[in-house]
């Protein structure tokens, strides 16, 4: 009886807990696409007027773990079946966080816009039951500026 009685508070506490560190981040995140919204980003490969530009590589990399409440609500939902909503919200997170750190080092380097935009996930620990832990996401582009 215990055992449960445990097991429902560590599931109450991660919900709590997950949501407030979630929502804080989301605002973070809004904030700071508000500052840096004058540098665009573009995926496409050819960069106009290109010999009147100086590029560079830049990037960003962020890395969010799973909380214990996302993890269990997805131990269920693979049960049955259909969205994974829990980890859709870490991915969109850690995609939005990633871009954000890729335009902070684009600004920094004076450029106005990146180009060829890319985008690469990779799950970082699994568990024994080969459950996700973690997710990366790297961003990284081709910062211009004029010459």
């Amino acid at each position: 009886m215990y055992d449960l009685i445990f097991f429902l508070v560590l599931l109450l506490l991660g919900y709590v807990f997950g949501q407030r560190a979630e929502k804080s981040h989301f605002r973070s995140i809004i904030e700071r696409e508000k500052q840096l919204r004058d540098i665009l980003v573009f995926s496409e490969r050819r960069i106009p007027d290109e010999d009147k530009l100086d590029g560079t590589l830049v990037c960003g990399s962020v890395v969010i773990s799973v909380d214990f409440f996302k993890r269990f609500v997805a131990g269920l939902r693979s049960l049955v079946g259909g969205r994974v909503s829990a980890y859709e919200s870490l991915l969109e997170r850690a995609r939005r966080e990633a871009i954000l750190r890729m335009k902070e080092e684009a600004l920094r380097s004076g450029a106005k816009s990146v180009w060829n935009i890319r985008l690469e996930t990779a799950s970082i620990y699994k568990g024994a039951q080969q459950s996700i832990g973690a997710v990366e996401v790297l961003a990284y582009g081709t910062a211009v500026k004029p010459r």
